[in-house]
């Protein structure tokens, strides 16, 4: 964890035009939840794109996929119009690691390397540690897919929002969630694309959309390395749960919400070989980018044709005016 927190010291320093870090939270451990923020410094009020990795502790190809998107996107801005002008019209928020106690944690030996949730104490009476972070967010809680065995590792908590965690996450979005756009959030393994809801019986209002630009980042994934994605609703590909962040963030307004679970199907898991990292990711920046793409391109192509039909209007009544003044 000190490497990644060097890096995006780092980061900011090589660009401090365009990054800013914002540390948003402290974790059951006290450990500060730091991000990146990426876009170009405007002044003004922006939209926003979010991403956290790192939200279960053993997924360790997560952090590292944050990392090479923030790289790719800063090194991509230097050269291409098409990002330059998506950091000039949004900011990307990016949360390198959420669960940072439960990841070090799995980093301590190998009895710990598969440790999932968080490292806060269960209830009294229970021996047990951690919260599973996905399972404690503030959408259908507790009705599916988890356990009220603290021990469990799919136990969602004693109450929603219970974790400082996923308290720090909803109160920086929160008070501002009509500024954010999109919300990827991104875990292993199985290859998955995950839209809303967990709940088998609620459906998103725009369900269609949603799959229909999942399926193109679909495509795009699997024209870099050839790997197959999976594209539907947690009940639909996976299994039912609750209290998702993703399902909080759609509940939350935000039009596209997406869980990404990147490699593999099985064969290694959590375990990720090293020299699966790199085209790891690389597939998954390419399907990250065509969401994000889309969803810049719907809200800023609307914004342009109205700006566009407003200053047509505008300049044709004053065209009538200058006509009927001349003609008084």
């Amino acid at each position: 964890m000190p490497e990644i927190m060097g890096w995006m010291t780092q980061i900011l320093k090589d660009n401090p035009d365009v990054v800013s870090l914002v540390d948003y939270g402290k974790t059951y451990e006290n450990r500060t939840i730091s991000l990146l923020k990426i876009g170009t410094k405007t002044g003004g009020k922006k939209k926003a794109i979010w991403m956290d990795c790192g939200i279960h502790a053993r997924e360790w190809i997560s952090p590292a996929f944050c990392q090479y998107f923030v790289r790719e996107i800063l090194q991509t801005n230097k050269t291409d119009p098409k990002m330059q002008e998506m950091l000039k019209n949004m900011d990307f928020y990016v949360t390198p690691v959420l669960n940072i106690d439960g990841y070090i944690y799995s980093w301590k030996d190998n009895t710990t390397r598969l440790w999932r949730k968080s490292r806060s104490p269960g209830p009294e009476g229970c021996d047990c540690y951690g919260t599973d972070l996905n399972r404690n967010y503030y959408a259908n809680w507790g009705l599916i897919g988890v356990s009220f065995n603290c021990c469990s590792e799919i136990y969602p908590g004693s109450k929603p929002m219970s974790e400082p965690e996923t308290k720090a996450v909803t109160d920086f979005i929160g008070n501002r969630s009509d500024d954010f756009l999109c919300f990827l959030t991104i875990h292993s393994y199985s290859q998955l694309l995950l839209v809303p809801y967990g709940h088998p019986n609620v459906a998103a209002p725009n369900y269609d959309e949603l799959m229909e630009v999942g399926l193109a980042a679909a495509e795009a994934i699997k024209k870099v390395h050839r790997k197959e994605y999976i594209v539907g609703t947690s009940p639909d590909v996976l299994y039912a749960n609750s209290g998702s962040s993703r399902d909080w963030a759609r509940l939350q307004g935000i039009p596209f919400s997406y869980t990404f679970e990147l490699r593999d199907n099985g064969t290694y898991g959590f375990k990720l070989p090293e020299d699966q990292i790199q085209p790891a990711c690389e597939e998954a920046y390419s399907g990250a980018l065509h969401i994000i793409t889309h969803v810049h391109d719907k809200s800023f192509s609307i914004s342009s044709s109205m700006a566009t039909a407003t200053a047509t209007m505008w300049t044709t009544m004053l065209a009538l005016a200058v006509t009927i003044s001349t003609l008084l």
